[in-house]
């Protein structure tokens, strides 16, 4: 009874987030990708009087636009979705064959006229997020990809509001990230002439020099995409959200969703199946995280808080209010691992330590990863099997590279105007469109992750789970 009281009180109060959809043509880049096909399940669930959604997809894997579409409404992201409306809300999608790294964005004359007739607000999500992806692409996806889309923006006679997905860890050289512009590494504009006229090789071999003190083509490439859309503060109703490190769905619709394993999941996954037994890290130091539905979430707001406040720069991250160090991970990963949800095919017993010693830590990798992973795929190939072990190695050593770089490293993020945000809106749209952490229980949200990523990820039936328990305990 008090549960249905609390709901009829949250009705009596107005969605002013959904109202701002109400017959609205909107474009979104990056819909097939991790925060792109969240946010689009959202708009889709939770703003029903919206008009029409535009997606850009480009044809992959000999599947064309529609085809991938149709696969992400298919998949269990929109489980809750099919069972709160029909299927005609699916309609109000319509892929847009274009490619973000392609001159003009590959669309066609037609489409780019139907878009700059009707489109009233764009999201630009679309982003290759690998952090060792050559400098030519990350540039042309992420760069000029921008200043493609901003050119587009400006076509559009009804725009409303542009809004770009950036990252919280593109200004590395800031220990304390404030919601406002920084200047740029390099000239955008002529970082993107020297990738238009200089050959992939060419550019492999300076791209260190042109990084200069930053780390990856991620992180430089994103700031440069920030300064394109600073440029147009004064030509374009444009602002930026700045997201930490992007964690699988912890409400809604689904706990635990992701279609990736990086991050925290793929740490407790690769450790759960024994193949990662060491990390170079202070196990008291801490990453910012931020789970993906509460990025959507501010997404969806952007339009309200953008005609409320006129605000450009919101900084999405949760250190300043909740922290949760990498042993504390490691540790609740550990007994969901091996007690709750063991996983199935694992080498060896979850288990290993953090190191805050490089040396040990380089001991430790090669006595008790790589060795033995020469050892079993020694034995595979006189079996007459494909040796995949040291594979799997190899792509963790790669990624320690990455994971340490910002493991070992602190920064602090100020967060004002998204506080700020919080504050205007009334208790329905605080449930609704939840854009803080409270309430959150780090073991069972990893559960949810671990379960997720069993399920929907390795592929691993649930009706594995008993056996994998006995497995653990032989």
């Amino acid at each position: 009874v008090c549960k249905m009281s609390v709901t009829a009180n949250l009705e009596d109060y107005p969605d002013r987030i959904a109202d701002e959809f109400t017959d609205q043509t909107l474009l979104i880049t990056g819909a097939t990708g991790f925060v792109g096909k969240v946010l689009l399940e959202k708009l889709l669930r939770c703003c029903p009087k919206l008009k029409k959604i535009y997606v850009f997809v480009r044809t992959k894997k000999n599947k064309n636009p529609d085809d991938r579409l149709k696969d992400i409404f298919s998949g269990p992201l929109c489980d809750l979705l099919r069972k709160q409306q029909s299927e005609d809300v699916f309609r109000k999608v319509e892929a847009i064959p274009a490619d973000l790294a392609a001159p003009d964005l590959a669309l066609s004359a037609e489409n780019r006229r139907k878009l700059a007739e009707e489109v009233q607000l764009i999201y630009h999500c679309a982003a290759t997020v690998r952090f060792d992806e050559p400098l030519k692409k990350a540039v042309f996806i992420n760069v000029r990809g921008t200043k493609l889309m901003t050119d587009l923006a400006k076509e559009c006679k009804k725009l409303s509001m542009f809004c770009h997905l950036s990252t919280a860890y593109c200004h590395l050289n800031e220990r304390i990230l404030y919601e406002k512009s920084y200047p740029p590494p390099a000239n955008p504009h002529h970082v993107i002439k020297a990738c238009e006229w200089m050959d992939e090789a060419t550019l492999n071999t300076i791209t260190d020099k042109i990084l200069g003190d930053i780390p990856n083509t991620y992180a430089f490439t994103k700031a440069l995409a920030e300064a394109l859309i600073d440029e147009e503060m004064d030509n374009l109703p444009i602002g930026y959200l700045r997201p930490s490190i992007i964690i699988p769905v912890w409400k809604e619709p689904l706990p635990g969703w992701t279609d990736n394993l990086n991050g925290p999941t793929g740490l407790l996954i690769g450790a759960g199946k024994g193949v990662i037994r060491t990390m170079y890290v202070k196990g008291d130091s801490y990453a910012d995280y931020i789970p993906v539905d509460i990025v959507a979430n501010c997404l969806v707001c952007g339009p309200f808080t953008f005609k409320m406040t006129k605000k450009r720069i919101f900084n999405l991250t949760s250190s300043a209010e909740y922290k949760v160090s990498f042993e504390e991970i490691i540790e609740i990963g550990r007994g969901i691992v091996t007690k709750k949800l063991p996983l199935n095919g694992v080498l060896w017993y979850p288990g290993g330590s953090m190191k805050r010693s490089r040396l040990l830590h380089n001991i430790d990798f090669f006595l008790v990863q790589v060795l033995p992973a020469i050892i079993l795929d020694g034995i595979l190939i006189m079996l007459r099997y494909k040796p995949v072990l040291m594979r799997v190695q190899r792509k963790i050593y790669k990624g320690y590279d990455i994971f340490e770089y910002y493991a070992n490293k602190q920064w602090d993020f100020d967060n004002d105007h998204t506080l700020q945000m919080r504050n205007m809106f009334n208790p329905r749209e605080k449930v609704t469109y939840k854009l803080d952490g409270d309430g959150i229980n780090y073991e069972d949200y990893f559960t949810n992750c671990i379960y997720a990523a069993r399920r929907y990820l390795l592929k691993e039936p649930d009706n594995t789970i008993p056996s994998a328990r006995r497995h653990m305990t032989m």
